[in-house]
Formats: structure tokens, sequence, C-alpha cells
């Protein structure tokens, strides 16, 4: 469930500083007197280390309002704990960014190996990997680089884009070795450029807002509509293999978008709406330790199929995310990123422990790591926010202020 902008201040004059500092910083106006901007070059006097590095304190959100752009905190800046916020604003964005090693690490074997088979000519081989399944983990991607790109969380955009790149590698060997039908792959090969693309100048502020909202409902009704046709497969043959679940889905996704359009829904189902795509995107890739968990269970001889190291470099990469999704408070990418760690990383490198496929000191090795990062990121969080209890982080995570 593979991530902040700077964006440069230039000189500006004593108005509007004060305008856009009451706008953007963690100091509520009462505590900025006209003073604090005075100058005779018209420069802001407090420096660049000791004031702009707040803009990533947040307010923290409820669940629905996790895709809008990171919010800044409005209450008063406690400047002996400022320095120690600061110091894990920048560590957890730096462990956001360095996810993409073992994720990266995690799709170049397969990468690898298709190209092998296909400069030999064995196309054959390339029928094992299923396209269909890789287009959902593509359109996965492509929404939560959407989402993120929203949010401005520069070191997750970087993962998703990557995971949206390395994905479609394999969909071009897949095409390739004609294990995909080619007009799929020239329709997948439109929405991923076209979604780069988007998502790039969204990002820098560069797009029309009415094509941003029209590529917005497009992920929306897509990843509504393969969610619960995702769902139901897994199951298949002990239910009846059907496309109603996608049908439905895709019905009530088109009504949702259409009625927020013509302005028929609430303030509410408005935000619900918009929490979509993001929330649809992290549902996916919850579901993949569900199915790999399901698969496990009707057939235990397979887990002797797992990778142990694939399953280690997943429970690492998800978990490097964990303290970023905490600090901002965004629910969804916390919920999503804690899930895939925990229930497809660990629970999968319990199995192959119990079926004897690993040795116990990596399992013992694995589990400790897991725990220390995790209660060391809880910790952490809750030392910069100068809170009591790790509790009141939870809270403010889930329910919001």
């Amino acid at each position: 469930m593979a991530d902040s902008l700077v964006l440069p201040m230039a000189s500006i004059v004593a108005n509007d500083q004060f305008s856009l500092c009451s706008r953007n910083c963690g100091f509520p106006p009462r505590l900025l007197t006209s003073k604090c901007f005075s100058s005779s070059k018209n420069k802001l006097p407090l420096s660049r280390q000791s004031f702009l590095p707040l803009r990533h304190r947040v307010v923290p959100i409820r669940a629905l309002e996790s895709d809008v752009p990171r919010p800044l905190h409005k209450g008063s800046v406690d400047f002996k704990r400022k320095k120690g916020y600061e110091q894990w604003d920048s560590l957890t964005s730096t462990f956001s960014g360095a996810a993409n090693i073992p994720f990266l690490l995690l799709q170049l074997p397969q990468i690898i190996l298709n190209a092998r088979n296909l400069l030999i000519g064995n196309k054959t081989a390339l029928l094992a990997v299923p396209w269909l399944g890789m287009c959902t983990g593509l359109l996965g991607n492509l929404s939560l680089l959407s989402y993120f790109a929203k949010k401005k969380e520069k070191e997750a955009v970087v993962v998703q884009a990557l995971g949206v790149v390395s994905t479609y590698v394999v969909i071009a060997q897949l095409a390739m070795a004609e294990a995909m039908p080619i007009p799929y792959f020239v329709a997948t090969s439109v929405v991923v450029g076209s979604g780069l693309v988007l998502n790039f100048l969204n990002y820098y502020d560069m797009l029309n807002t009415t094509i941003w909202q029209f590529w917005e409902d497009f992920i929306t009704v897509g990843g509504l509509s393969v969610l619960p046709q995702i769902m139901w497969s897994t199951f298949v043959p002990y239910i009846p293999n059907s496309i109603l679940p996608g049908a439905v889905a895709f019905f009530l996704a088109v009504a949702a978008v259409t009625m927020k359009h013509m302005g028929r829904l609430s303030e509410k189902g408005v935000k619900f709406v918009g929490a979509i795509s993001g929330w649809t995107a992290t549902l996916l890739f919850m579901w993949m330790p569900v199915s790999q968990m399901w698969t496990n269970f009707l057939n235990p001889d397979n887990i002797k199929g797992l990778s142990a190291i694939s399953m280690l470099l997943a429970m690492i990469g998800n978990g490097l995310m964990i303290p970023r999704a905490l600090f901002i408070r965004d629910f969804m990418w916390f919920t999503g990123s804690a899930w895939a760690t925990l229930f497809y990383g660990y629970a999968n490198i319990v199995c192959l422990y119990f079926f004897n496929s690993i040795s116990r000191e990596f399992f013992f090795a694995a589990t400790a790591g897991l725990i220390s990062w995790l209660g060391m990121a809880l910790w952490r969080d809750t030392v910069v926010h100068g809170y009591e209890s790790p509790l009141r982080t939870l809270k403010e995570l889930v329910f919001g202020s």
C-alpha cells in the first residue's frame, strides 16, 4: 500500500507577508503582530529554518476528509518542542521515501525473469502472470498517486509513481509475449500515460480544475467498479461466477458522480464521493492479503511456494510509511499501510513459520523488528505532539480533533 513539496517563497511586501503567514503557518493571528514583520528591506525577520518548516503542522482530520490537501495547524506553536517536531517531520518523509527500495526489489525479479523468457522465446512462461491482476494493481497505484499528488506528499507520490511504472513494464512484457490482448494493452497505455502527466501537472498546480475533476471521476468509477468484482471473484467457485457485483458498483459509482455534479448531494455526501477513489484503492491493496490467506487456507501446501524474503520486503516497505501516515493524521493511508504490514507481510511470515518454511531466528527477528518499529513510531509521535498518552494520538487519527 506503496510519499511534501517545498515551494520557494519570493520577497513580498510587508502587508502580504502578514496575510500569507496567518494563512499558512501554525501561529494564530493574535500571536503575530505587525512588528514581527517590519523590515527596511521588506523581508521576513524570521529565518527559513525557524519558521517555514512548520508547513507540515497538521490538524487531525476525519477519515472521510483524508483526501483533503494537508491542512495546517491552527493552534499555537510550542517553541520548546518545535525542533523535535521538525526533525520527526523530516524523518517520517525520509522513511516514506525509503519505501521505494523494498518495493522496487519486490518487482525487479519478475521483470528480469520475464525479460529472460522473452529473450529465449519462452513466451508461454509469461502466461503464469495474470494480466488482469496486474491491471487491477495498476489502477490502485494510479488512484493512490492522484490521492498523494493532491495532498502534496512528495515521497508517497514517488512510491506510487514507481509502482505505476514498474507494473506497466510487466504489462508491456505480457503484451510482447501475447499473454495480454493488444487492444487492452493500448487502452492501458493511454490511461497510464494520461495519469502520469495529469498527476505531474496537478502536483505543480499547472492543471485546469475541470480536467483534474474529470480524472478523479474516472478513477472513482473505475476503482469502485473493480473492487467488489475482485472481492467476489476471490471465492469462486464456492460462489457463482458473476459480473453482477462489478456492474452494480459501476452503476452506483456513475450515479454518485452524476449527483455530485448536479448538486444533489449534501456537503458530507460530496466529501464521501471525493474520498471514494482513495479508499477503493486502499481496499484493493488491503484485499490482497485476504486473497492470499484464503488461498493458503484452501491449499496449505502452496504456502511453501511463498518467498519469505518477498514477504519481509512487503512488510518493510509498508511499515516504513506508517510513521508518516500517523504524523499527518491520514487515517486512510495509515489503515492501508498498517493492514499490509500486518496481514500481508507479517501474517504470511507467521504462516511460513508454522509450516516450518523459515527458521525460528528469522521469525523472531521479524517479529521483534516489527513490534519495535510500531512502538517507536507511536511513542515518537506522542512525544513530538506533546501528548501524555499514545491513546490521544490514535483517537485523533481515527476520529479527528
